[in-house]
Parts: C-alpha cells; structure tokens; sequence
C-alpha cells in the first residue's frame, strides 16, 4: 500500500462537513482490524484453555480445529479483508465497501465467528463460506471498473481461500474424504503468498521512505522467481509430496527468502519499531521453510514450522501492518507508541516461545503454551486500548476514510 503523506495536526473544518456515516464504517480496515485483534485477544486464550483440559469442551468441531480453523479463516481472513478492502481503495481511487454494506460484511464475519460456538455446525458453515467469495466479488468490480489488472491475482488468492474454506467444512461434514488439517495447511499457504506479495512491494518502500540514501533493488525476476517457489514449495507440502521434492524446495525456498530479506537492509530499521517489526517478522519466513525441510527428515515436528509461519511470520506481520496502515489511514505520523512497540515484541517472543519450548524443553510444553497464548493476547489487547478511539473517531485530519 502506498505510504501516506504527513498528517496535518488538526482536522480541517472545511473538510469536516463532507464527511457521511459513522467513522467506523468507511473504509474496510476499520470494523475489521477492530474485530479481528477483539478475537485475537479472545480466542487464543480459550483454545489453550480446552486443550488443556482447564474447561470442557462440546462443540460439533473439535477443539484443534476450531482453533487452526479460527486463527487462519476468522483472524488471518479478516485482516487480509479489511487490509484489501483499504488497499484497493488506495490502488484505484474508488470506493470499495462503506456505510451499510461494510457493515454487513463485518456483521457475516462477527455471525460466523459466535456460530462457530454457538449454532449447529451447518449454520455455522454456510455463514462462514459467504464472507471470502462475496469481499472477492466486491474487489474484483472496483479493480475492472478502475483497470487495475496487476492486483487482481490477489483477488485469485483471495478466491482460493475462499475455496479452501468450502473444503474444509466439507471435510468436517464429512461429504468429502479429506484431511481438515490439510485444508487449514491450504490456507495458511495461501495467506503467506498474500504475505509474500504485500511484503514484496511495501517493506522496500518503506524502509527506503524512511532512510534518505538508501538504494534497495527489487529485481522482478527474482520476485516473480521467489512467489512462483514458495507457491510451488506449498504445494508440495499441501500434497504431502515425496521427501526427494519438498526437502530441497523448502531448503531452497529458505534460501530465496532470506536473500530477499538481506536485499531489503534490515539492520538500517534498528530505530524505527515501526520499520523492524516487519523485518523481524518477515523473517520467519526462512525460519518456517527450514524448519519445514527438517521436518521431512523426522528431525522436528511439522507442527513447530506451522507455528513459525502463523504466529512468527503471519502473526508479527499483522501486529505490524494494523498498526501502520491504521495510522496512516486515520492521519496519524507513522512513528510507533511504547505500547505499539510493547505489543510487537510480545507477538514476536510469543513467536519464539512457541517453537522453540518444545525443541529446548519438552517437559515445560504445557507452560509454554500458556505463556505464549498470554504474550499473544496481551499485544492485541494494548492494539485494542490504543487503536479503539482511533478507529471509531474521523481522521485527524479531516479527510475521508
């Protein structure tokens, strides 16, 4: 998403008057991060508490997947909705969602969510497939209107998850014979190519923006190489391909995305929180993929390089974009708070605590649990103390949005 220009310090009055609707409904981010990082801090912290046995559980969908599924489908999906519904209003100039019919789309995401506890496992189901297909829908019209054919393979991606969502509570439902995890595996890869994508285009630019002199090179071709074998890499994966494919294409998908990494000068971000959450966070990346290659050799579990991808890479890049595009978006400086800085170390330790426990001490895994999903909540809860007025209020700086 392009950067923001500086914010003015005080709303303008002229502009004032132009302003329609309630602030929270005019553009995606709004109600979506504000949902999302509400759920964040909630859910986490319920599934640890079933799966250890501190509360019971009795819901059509047992406690693992409605954890895998919630975090990818529910959190993961929000963000990238609201974040895409945001970014394509920048890219094009149009509206996408405001007023009633952004509502409407946060009200589907909210009913899926409190189904999933609380309705028969088909109510549940058929609200939950509706939110993807319809915000692809809605994407796809405002970028043909406006022309923009290079984002609409995000609407692509977009599509497909909604696809793996059908999948997987078909699954459940036990219509087709496949492996849920596998499904939830299918959209955790789909939001990281998101992930690559975004990354690719907004982290060079914005440590570039934020660093006079500073040249960083972005060669297409090794771009468009990079997306094309990490697409191919979770495939592989998904398919639970041969150790003689997926071994070296997740060790030279590791290779690929820490050179990516080095080329974007991470070490010049030192000062700017704002700026290194997303290199830290985007470093997990190789992390996953090699962790991943030493899984198929049996050396650790596969489930350590799924936490990397989804707490590290997918997790850290979420506390880091909500926060900046929020800022930008509601006519902020795009400098970090000490409790945004808070709430980025304590998803990126959350990140660590989670995969590496289990490998230095095993016997301390239920702990770690614990205080990982702690760590988790409590960055969403200082997101949710900072951001709340933020979100409800109209930009500071009197303009729409």
């Amino acid at each position: 998403m392009p950067s923001m220009p500086p914010p003015l310090s005080s709303a303008s009055p002229s502009a004032a008057p132009q302003l329609q609707g309630w602030p929270l409904l005019r553009l995606g981010f709004r109600p979506f991060y504000l949902l999302t990082a509400l759920f964040a801090c909630i859910s986490v912290p319920v599934w640890i508490a079933a799966f250890l046995g501190y509360m019971p559980w009795s819901r059509p969908l047992p406690a693992l997947l409605w954890h895998g599924h919630e975090m990818l489908f529910g959190f993961g999906a929000g963000v990238v909705a609201g974040f895409l519904l945001t970014a394509v209003r920048a890219w094009t100039g149009l509206s996408t969602a405001r007023g009633p019919t952004l509502g409407l789309l946060a009200l589907l995401w909210l009913a899926a969510r409190v189904a999933a506890v609380t309705a028969p496992y088909a109510v549940f189901a058929v609200l939950d497939t509706l939110l993807l297909p319809v915000v692809a829908l809605v994407l796809l019209r405002v970028l043909l209107q406006a022309g923009n054919k290079r984002n609409i393979p995000l609407i692509g991606l977009l599509l497909l998850m909604g696809v793996a969502n059908l999948l997987f509570h078909l699954s459940v439902l036990q219509v087709l014979a496949l492996d849920a995890i596998r499904v939830l595996h299918a959209q955790l890869a789909l939001i990281l190519l998101v992930v690559t994508v975004i990354t690719g285009r907004v982290v060079p630019m914005f440590t570039r923006n934020a660093t006079p002199g500073l040249v960083i090179q972005v060669s297409r071709g090794f771009e468009l190489t990079l997306l094309a074998l990490t697409a191919l890499t979770f495939v592989l994966w998904v398919c639970a391909a041969p150790l003689a494919l997926l071994l070296p294409a997740s060790v030279v998908a590791a290779l690929m995305h820490a050179v990516r990494l080095y080329r974007w000068s991470p070490w010049v971000t030192r000062t700017r929180p704002i700026l290194w959450v997303l290199h830290l966070a985007y470093a997990w990346m190789p992390v996953g993929f090699v962790l991943l290659a030493l899984a198929q050799l049996g050396w650790v579990g596969e489930s350590l390089a799924v936490h990397a991808f989804a707490v590290g890479a997918m997790g850290g890049l979420i506390i880091g974009m909500v926060t900046r595009t929020a800022r930008g978006h509601t006519g902020r400086l795009l400098v970090a708070s000490k409790p945004e800085v808070w709430a980025y170390a304590l998803v990126l330790l959350a990140a660590l605590l989670r995969v590496t426990a289990p490998l230095l001490q095993p016997a301390l895994y239920a702990r770690a649990l614990e205080i990982s999903a702690t760590l988790w909540a409590l960055a969403f809860a200082l997101y949710l103390v900072v951001y709340t007025p933020w979100l409800l209020r109209s930009r500071v700086d009197g303009k729409d949005g």
